[in-house]
């Protein structure tokens, strides 16, 4: 299956398993998809993930957490999209809550969190934001 937009496909998938209280989720691998669970797992919004082989196919199954029967993303939006992608300098960097949630940047060194570039001084495309 192809799909256009493999990281808002991943955000979905992470927001649904969570409305419906499930501990795992799977969604296809790909490196972007790898970095991207990379920042979350850095940031404490998910336990962690594996990668699994299922019918041929690589995936990863993602781990998601959970407090107080609450689950610890309490909103995840994707922002830069296939249609209006959505870049920012280095002194621009959107703040999510006021500095509680965090935004996901890709940018030439790489895919990190928003305190991360602001402190190597490089924008980016701003991929997502979680709260």
């Amino acid at each position: 299956m192809l799909l256009t937009d493999p990281i808002g496909d991943m955000i979905t998938r992470i927001r649904n398993a969570q409305l419906r209280n499930k501990s795992k989720v799977s969604t296809p691998a790909s490196s972007i998809r790898q970095r991207v669970l990379d920042v979350l797992q850095s940031e404490g919004y998910i336990r962690g993930y594996s990668s699994i082989e299922q019918d041929g196919r690589s995936e990863f199954e993602i781990e998601l957490k959970y407090y107080d029967g609450a689950p610890v993303i309490r909103e995840i939006q994707r922002v830069s999209r296939p249609g209006r992608r959505v870049y920012t300098s280095a002194d621009s960097i959107p703040r999510v809550m006021n500095g509680l949630g965090v935004s996901i940047l890709s940018t030439p060194k790489g895919v990190m969190s928003d305190s991360d570039a602001r402190e190597q001084n490089v924008g980016g495309e701003v991929l997502c934001q979680v709260f």
